[in-house]
């Protein structure tokens, strides 16, 4: 009886012991809480060597040592920031519209798709301008250049047709893919799938708005679906949210009012208080659950 008393708190011991070993080791990888002189010159010491890169990209002046940079592909574009693309790319911000058409159309005198809708205000502008540098841009949106530019073969303009390119990262003759880019935001209104709609909302919006609701789409989307939305690192959730109280065209606008293709995007169908789990649509049982992991918040 002695014996298995003392076996058991040798045993015991023995655990202890391992525990504070297994502790230490742990510890040790774990860098002890810099202090706020530490953290200021480590902040300092990463500002310096992005302006240095920048700097160092702005003074490369040979065609082909930009264009095989390796800024421009797997895996360094993923880290590349919209300061270093601009470095040798800034022409997309600075170019402007045409005045007029070649065939002699004043742009002052004509009205853009995209200046159809109320989130968008001034004169017409470049794509790049609007998506980056727009009141609307900065203020509902975090876009990066990465993206959409996500790296690509510049040796051919078709994906995959090289032996050594790799998995394909853009569409035939684009540098973008559209389908995991700009489709997140230019798909088609599925009116199908709501109820109560029986077409496009810019024809049936008047039914759901009036001076006291401004925004139709909330009468559904406000509490009874979807309040679990916009949580993505491409967007400013919050921005969105309190900007859509004043207008529908912040929903709409990217649902369908700005609508490239005919299709729609399958959005990862989000859980919502009082969600019905067990009784899934069919349009959404094919849906994700959760947003892709390079776009949840807090991943860059």
């Amino acid at each position: 009886m002695i014996g298995a008393f003392l076996f058991a708190a040798i045993l015991l011991y023995r655990g202890i012991e391992l525990g504070r070993g297994i502790d230490t080791a742990v510890n040790a990888l774990i860098p002890p809480p810099l202090s706020a002189e530490e953290r200021k010159k480590a902040e300092e010491k990463s500002r310096r060597e992005a302006q240095e890169a920048i700097a160092a990209l702005s003074k490369i002046t040979d065609y082909e040592a930009a264009r095989w940079h390796p800024l421009h592909f797997k895996p360094a574009i993923d880290t590349a920031s919209n300061e270093q693309c601009l470095a040798c790319h800034q022409e997309v911000l600075t170019h402007k519209v045409r005045p007029r058409s070649p065939a002699g159309v004043e742009a002052a005198q004509s009205i853009a798709w995209y200046q159809t809708l109320d989130t968008y205000t001034g004169s017409q502008d470049t794509f790049h301008a609007r998506h980056l540098t727009s009141d609307f841009a900065k203020q509902v949106m975090s876009l990066k250049c990465t993206f959409c530019h996500q790296g690509n073969d510049v040796r051919e303009e078709s994906p995959g047709a090289s032996a050594t390119a790799g998995p394909a990262t853009f569409a035939l003759r684009k540098v973008v893919n559209p389908t995991e880019t700009c489709l997140l935001c230019h798909g088609r209104f599925p009116s199908e799938y709501m109820e109560g709609l029986e077409g496009p909302w810019h024809k049936l919006r008047e039914n759901f708005e009036s001076a006291d609701v401004p925004n139709g789409c909330l009468v559904c989307h406000a509490e009874q679906f979807r309040t679990n939305r916009h949580k993505v690192n491409y967007l400013k959730a919050d921005a969105i949210e309190k900007a859509a109280k004043s207008s529908s065209d912040v929903c709409f606008g990217c649902h369908g009012g700005r609508a490239w293709y005919r299709n729609t995007y399958p959005y990862p169908r989000h859980s919502w208080p009082g969600m019905d789990a067990a009784n899934v649509p069919e349009w959404a049982k094919s849906r994700p659950t959760e947003s892709r992991p390079e776009h949840l918040v807090g991943v860059k």
